[in-house]
């Protein structure tokens, strides 16, 4: 497109567009996941509200695909597009904590550390994910898979209400009680239905210090760990949300550079006395080869693994629930981590169940409900001459266990697939029924489906 149209759109907002050209249109561009490298016409950073509306007129007035970018961490890259405009929301990072209330508005460009900074200072936490540099966003909207799951549930089960621009450039509250059908269809539904610019959470109680760490083991005893780990997790109480991490640890984690596994835990209860008794049985009947448990602060715990998963890492993900981890399921594993030789690849097998379990299937549109497990192998390596061998493990890892999964799909686990296929969010990852439903919900708000740059689910 030429020079006037893209000046008829800086005439219209208040943020920064940045052009193909633009010193700093290669930065403006860039995404989390470093294999993916599109470009757009135009980055547009915006600074209210009235920036999305206008971004959304120009779009559809000039045949423009958009791309709506958070904190740009989906692995899919999701949050950029060629030849289209990019609606970067990093500028609407704004986070107001009531503690009285114990809610929490939320900015659409904000991300983990942003809130969890925030609502630290008043001994409350949201329900968010794993690494401090998410999009807060993208991760709640595609459920919200983290430390607090078993205590309090997904991010989408704390979510009071969203503000939301929909296609046609309108305003509007999605809760329970305003505009249900399109608040069931973003708890879990993805990015499909318009740009979130505000989410509104409750917030819980979090210790400080918080009560969280690691026990590690080396291979010769992994075998024995996820036996134990199963039968462990049948009894846990909800305030102890744990995770079992293979990884090649990096060099700064000063473990040596051999695959190791550790079950990490958070404990959310006032109580650490409680918390050490809960994790005592897993020592006891799993003894590891180290322990890594020292007080910190929520962010501190929030942002532990961060460095591990550098902006521009290169990366490809699949992902399954399951629902058992007996002998057979363990030799896949233990197999496939020994395998794991190299840094740029890992996996983490979340205990669900607690607080996640007892919101009814249906209730939001995030799938299966009753996993036991949910199984994340991730790559994240450096170099482009890498891409074949870690991509060909991800996919072999995930085809072994294709026989155990139950057919749960987290969306926000998923890859770009090659080639990416029309509507690609089918009815394995949500089901008949509920993709029946989300279709339906896309009818009524995205009936164009212009927001179709994500996992898309297609108007029906």
């Amino acid at each position: 497109m030429d020079q006037p149209d893209l000046s008829a759109l800086r005439e219209r907002i208040g943020g920064t567009l940045v052009l193909d050209g633009d010193p700093g249109f290669d930065d403006a561009r860039r995404i989390w996941n470093g294999m993916i490298d599109r470009r757009p016409v135009a980055v547009l950073r915006v600074a209210s509200v009235d920036d999305v509306v206008a971004a959304l007129a120009f779009a559809r007035e000039a045949s423009l695909s958009v791309a709506v970018r958070g904190g740009g961490h989906n692995v899919a890259g999701n949050g950029s597009v060629d030849a289209g405009l990019v609606i970067d929301l990093g500028g609407l990072a704004s986070v107001e904590v009531d503690a009285g209330e114990r809610t929490v508005r939320v900015g659409g460009g904000a991300r983990l550390g942003d809130v969890d900074r925030a609502t630290a200072e008043y001994g409350l936490a949201v329900p968010l994910g794993v690494v401090s540099r998410t999009g807060v966003a993208g991760l709640t909207l595609g459920g919200g898979v983290g430390w607090l799951l078993r205590a309090h549930g997904l991010s989408i089960d704390s979510l009071l209400s969203a503000d939301v621009v929909t296609a046609s450039g309108t305003l509007v509250r999605a809760s329970a009680r305003e505009n249900p059908d399109l608040f069931w269809g973003l708890r879990g539904g993805g990015g499909n239905f318009g740009v979130v610019t505000s989410l509104t959470f409750r917030a819980h109680p979090i210790p400080a210090p918080v009560f969280a760490g690691n026990l590690i083991y080396r291979p010769d005893h992994w075998r024995q760990a996820l036996l134990a780990f199963d039968e462990w997790g049948r009894t846990l109480p909800d305030e102890l949300t744990a995770i079992a991490t293979f990884i090649v640890p990096p060099p700064d984690w000063e473990l040596g550079a051999d695959p190791l596994l550790l079950v990490g835990f958070a404990w959310s209860g006032a109580d650490a006395a409680a918390g050490e008794a809960a994790i005592e049985p897993l020592r006891r009947e799993a003894p590891p080869d180290l322990e890594a448990i020292e007080p910190m602060t929520w962010p501190q715990w929030q942002s532990a693994v961060d460095d591990t998963f550098p902006f521009g890492v290169r990366a490809y993900w699949k992902n399954t629930s399951f629902d058992r981890l007996d002998e057979e399921v363990a030799d896949v594993l233990v197999r496939r981590a020994l395998e794991q030789t190299w840094q740029g690849t890992g996996f983490d097998i979340h205990l669900m169940g607690g607080a996640f379990a007892r919101v009814p299937e249906g209730d939001t549109a995030f799938p299966a409900r009753s996993a036991r497990y949910w199984l994340n192998i991730y790559g994240f390596w450096a170099n482009e001459s890498d891409d074949a061998d870690r991509i060909r493990f991800v996919r072999g890892f995930a085809d072994d266990m294709a026989g155990f999964s139950s057919g749960g799909q987290y969306v926000n686990f998923m890859a770009a697939e090659d080639p990416a296929p029309a509507g690609v969010a089918p009815a394995p990852v949500y089901g008949e029924e509920t993709l029946r439903r989300l279709g339906a919900v896309k009818a009524s708000w995205d009936p164009d489906n212009v927001f179709r740059l994500n996992h898309n689910i297609l108007p029906g």
